[in-house]
């Protein structure tokens, strides 16, 4: 009973802490509006290099990193089973994506992947950001590669070699990404740098 209180305490660490809209309250101290007011209507580092320019976009972007680091080390460290690092570096993402504190109004949930890759496997993080990288520039729409790209996360993570957990991790990851970006799916984008935070 304790190890699960203890699996869930994380979880809800994890989808608390990808809540917080670093996006709109950083943006809001720089120019005073809210991100998602303006440009992809996402609450993301881009959006938030747009309207508020880039250092607000690298602030967002390292805390938006930080939310996914956290947890998911947090829960490496010290959780008592081996499903609670793949829930909660998924959990955290949905928080990000859906965030309880800002209206379930939030970003597209790339940053916090990459953080909580970083993690537990860095050499995953760098392979991931190639991938999504390569299917961008042949697909040239950010959402649909993306959407492509997350059902090849687990895959290439096992082709690499990494822990199972890693690969569980992924692919839960990897199912929040697919439904956060199918809605996007038909959007016309401005520039090939995209909305993937």
């Amino acid at each position: 009973m304790n190890v699960t209180l203890t699996a869930l305490g994380f979880i809800v660490f994890g989808y608390a802490l990808g809540s917080l809209p670093f996006s709109i309250w950083v943006t809001r101290l720089f120019i005073g509006t809210d991100v998602r007011d303006g440009g992809s209507g996402h609450a993301t580092a881009t959006n938030a290099i747009r309207q508020a320019g880039w250092v607000a976009g690298v602030v967002v972007f390292v805390l938006d990193i930080a939310k996914g680091f956290l947890p998911t080390y947090l829960a490496s460290q010290y959780g008592d089973v081996a499903w609670v690092v793949p829930l909660t570096a998924a959990f955290a993402v949905a928080g990000h994506n859906w965030p309880v504190w800002a209206g379930f109004r939030g970003g597209m949930g790339l940053a916090v992947t990459g953080g909580s890759l970083l993690a537990v496997y860095p050499v995953g993080f760098f392979a991931g950001v190639g991938l999504l990288i390569a299917l961008v520039l042949i697909i040239k729409h950010g959402a649909r590669a993306t959407f492509i790209g997350a059902f090849l996360f687990a895959p290439l993570m096992w082709l690499l070699g990494a822990e199972m957990q890693v690969v569980w991790q992924t692919a839960a990851i990897s199912l929040v990404l697919a439904i956060r970006f199918a809605t996007d799916w038909n959007r016309k984008y401005r520039e090939l740098w995209l909305d993937r935070e």
